[in-house]
C-alpha cells in the first residue's frame, strides 16, 4: 500500500493531461449540452474498465508464469512513462476545439466514447504497462490488487471527466482564450512523468 500515494499521484498527472478523452467529452458536452458531456464521460470510463479488467487478469497470469517476464515489463513500463513525458513536452499544442461538430443523440455519445477507447490499441498498452509499476512481487493477490488500481484510475477519471462534462461550455471557452494553458499543463505533467519514470527505474524499486 505505500505505493498508492504515488499511483494517485501519477494518475491525476495523467487524468488532467489534455488528450483524447478530454477532447471529446468537452466537444460533445460543448455540441450538446450537460447532458452529452456526462453521457460521453460515463462512456469513455466504461471502455477504461475493460482494459483495466483485460490488464489485471492477463498481468496476473503473466506473474504466475514468469518472474523475470513481469519485472522485465515492469521496466518496460518505466521507459514508457518517460517517452509519454517527453511526447507531451515535445507536443505542448493548445486544445483546438473549433470544430466541435454536430450535436448528438446521448446513447451514440455513450457508445463512441466507450468503443474508441475499447478499441484504442495505446489504452491497452498504457494499461499494462502503467499497473505493474505499482505492485510488489512479494505482495499477495496481485490480481485484485491491479485491479483494484484500476478501478480507482477509472473512478478518477470519471469524476473529472463528469465536470467537465458538466461545464464544458465555460471551460471550453476559458482554454480558448488562454492558449497557452494546455501548454504549460502538457509541459508541467511531461516532465512529471520523465521523473517519475526514471524514479520507477531504480533497482530497488523493483
Amino acid at each position: 500500500m505505500e505505493s498508492l500515494p504515488l499511483f494517485i499521484f501519477a494518475s491525476g498527472v495523467l487524468i488532467v493531461t489534455p488528450g483524447p478523452d478530454l477532447i471529446y467529452v468537452l466537444t460533445r458536452g460543448i455540441a450538446g449540452g450537460r447532458r452529452s458531456g456526462v453521457v460521453s464521460a460515463v462512456g469513455v470510463t466504461a471502455g477504461l474498465l475493460v482494459h483495466t479488467l483485460a490488464a489485471a487478469l492477463g498481468l496476473a497470469v503473466l506473474l504466475q508464469t514468469s518472474t523475470i517476464g513481469f519485472l522485465a515489463l515492469k521496466t518496460a513500463g518505466g521507459l514508457y512513462l518517460i517517452y509519454l513525458g517527453c511526447q507531451m513536452v515535445r507536443n505542448r499544442g493548445r486544445i483546438d476545439l473549433a470544430g466541435v461538430g454536430k450535436r448528438m443523440g446521448v446513447r451514440r455519445c455513450f457508445v463512441q466514447g466507450f468503443v474508441s477507447n475499447v478499441l484504442n490499441p495505446k489504452i491497452a498498452l498504457f494499461f499494462v504497462t502503467f499497473l505493474p509499476q505499482f505492485v510488489s512481487l512479494e505482495s499477495t493477490n496481485q490480481s485484485l490488487y491491479m485491479a483494484g488500481l484500476g478501478l480507482l484510475f477509472a473512478f478518477m477519471t470519471v469524476i473529472f471527466l463528469l465536470v467537465l462534462g458538466l461545464f464544458a461550455g465555460q471551460i471550453g471557452s476559458w482554454l480558448q482564450h488562454r492558449k497557452q494553458v494546455t501548454s504549460h499543463i502538457n509541459g508541467g505533467a511531461g516532465s512529471a512523468l520523465v521523473l517519475l519514470g526514471l524514479f520507477l527505474l531504480r533497482p530497488d524499486q523493483h
